[in-house]
């Protein structure tokens, strides 16, 4: 299956982000073998391995979690984990795939939000982005994929709302504006 976008989030580092540069290295990931092995390693291929720029609202996201974390460091005192990974709980183990969903779902349902699985939002995001103009080799390049024809064909998932500029266009046909 192309991507791995839940192990390049769990596999992601301090150290993989540059606030001020505003600026993310994948270059990690961490993935659930069965139920109980976490097998972290590079990512699969050397274009999924790559830097994006953070949009201002992930920026300043991550600055706010950065410093959360700080002072859940400081609660927990020795008992810190402290392995640099982002995504961590309040002792600082990091977490795995099945631990983000659960978070993920959890955030989703007290905000009142339809449960979306996580692999299906990197798909609404890269359409997102298809839609409002940006390349497909960008898209491409963003999902971390060699080949545009998998972005397009995995991701890239318009519906009846996106194709309303279609069709008004169609008005011109007739004469109208």
């Amino acid at each position: 299956m192309p991507g791995e976008p839940q192990a390049e989030v769990c596999g992601l580092r301090w150290s993989d982000i540059d606030l001020d540069a505003a600026t993310l290295s994948i270059a990690n990931t961490r993935t659930m073998m069965g139920n109980r092995t976490v097998v972290e390693k590079d990512t699969k291929s050397m274009a999924g391995e790559r830097v994006l720029p953070l949009p201002s609202l992930v920026r300043e996201a991550l600055k706010t979690f950065r410093a959360t974390q700080a002072v859940e460091r400081l609660a927990a005192g020795e008992g810190y984990e402290g392995g640099g990974y982002v995504l961590v709980d309040e002792l600082g183990g990091a977490l795995n795939g099945r631990q983000l969903r659960t978070r993920a779902y959890k955030i989703m349902d007290a905000n009142g939000l339809r449960r979306v699985r996580l692999y299906d939002a990197r798909a609404s995001c890269l359409t997102y982005l298809a839609n409002n103009g940006v390349p497909d080799h960008l898209l491409a390049m963003w999902a971390g994929h060699t080949n545009v024809r998998t972005t397009k064909k995995w991701y890239v998932k318009p519906d009846v709302a996106d194709l309303l500029p279609a069709a008004e266009a169609w008005g011109g046909l007739a004469g109208g504006v």
